[in-house]
């Protein structure tokens, strides 16, 4: 048993359900039914907030990777720094333009070499992650 409705839509409204319905060739009345069903149906909701929850899922997985991978950038870049300095004397006064052309020169090369590896896909966070499982493979079989 079919239980009738009287609504009243504003004529925009009422417009787009009437070319739909002379489109899909079924009657103002299905559509009207089908909408309502579909807004009060829970599952319509359940299904964005999942979709929803799915897509907040995986960009929380995507910062998690760039604050881990910024990170570990950070703190290679600043053991370096600290280790470089630790390590390398003052130079003299006399040999200081021979070191600066000479630092040009590795740093033309260090750029090129970043451009290579960039180029190719090439990743120095995946290389140290090989490098430790190398690492603790050596140590497992000792």
């Amino acid at each position: 048993m079919r239980v009738r409705l009287n609504v009243y839509f504003p004529p925009e409204l009422a417009r787009q359900v009437d070319e739909l319905a002379i489109r899909r060739r079924i009657s103002r009345s299905a559509i009207v039914e089908a909408a309502v069903a579909s807004y009060l149906s829970p599952d319509g909701s359940d299904r964005l907030e999942a979709a929803f929850a799915r897509r907040l899922d995986r960009l929380t997985r995507q910062v998690q990777r760039l604050e881990r991978n910024t990170g570990l950038a950070t703190e290679a870049l600043a053991l370096f720094v600290r280790f470089w300095l630790s390590v390398t004397p003052p130079l003299p006064d006399e040999d200081q333009a021979a070191a600066q052309v000479k630092g040009r020169k590795r740093y033309e090369g260090f750029v090129e070499t970043l451009g290579r590896r960039y180029a190719s896909g090439k990743s120095l966070l995946d290389e140290i992650g090989e490098d430790v499982e190398r690492g603790s493979d050596k140590e497992t079989a000792l």
